[in-house]
């Protein structure tokens, strides 16, 4: 299943119309109808919003899974967002990797840096 009619299902189940869901992610309805017809990919943005409001991950709205419960309660998602890559302990215990290579010290805390960098930009 692609993401359009993933969206288009999640929608109808919950007895949306394309308007209220539209208004409710703050877009129209007409790029709604896009990304449910696959004329277009919804940006992250928009993806974040819409797994949000229909309770499933990003994977699954893309249909990277088909498992639509698999969602971070808020509890895990302030712990991972508290995680620090460059913690040589975390960088250990996950083994956290690039190209079958794991990362090093230097490594994570660059890819850290240009992550701070590129968030600081919107």
């Amino acid at each position: 299943m692609n993401y359009g009619n993933r969206i288009a299902e999640l929608r109808e189940q919950r007895g949306l119309t394309q308007e209220e869901l539209a208004s409710s992610i703050h877009i129209t309805r007409a790029a709604l109808s896009h990304y449910e017809k696959n004329r277009r990919k919804p940006d992250f943005e928009v993806l974040t919003r819409l797994a949000d409001i229909f309770g499933v991950s990003i994977d699954y709205l893309i249909g990277r899974t088909k498992q639509s419960d698999m969602v971070m309660d808020e509890d895990v998602r302030e712990f991972v967002d508290s995680l620090e890559l460059s913690d040589k302990e975390v960088l250990e215990r996950f083994g956290l990797m690039i190209d079958g290579k794991p990362l090093t010290e230097e490594e994570a805390r660059r890819f850290i840096a240009f992550v701070r960098m590129e968030r600081s930009m919107d």
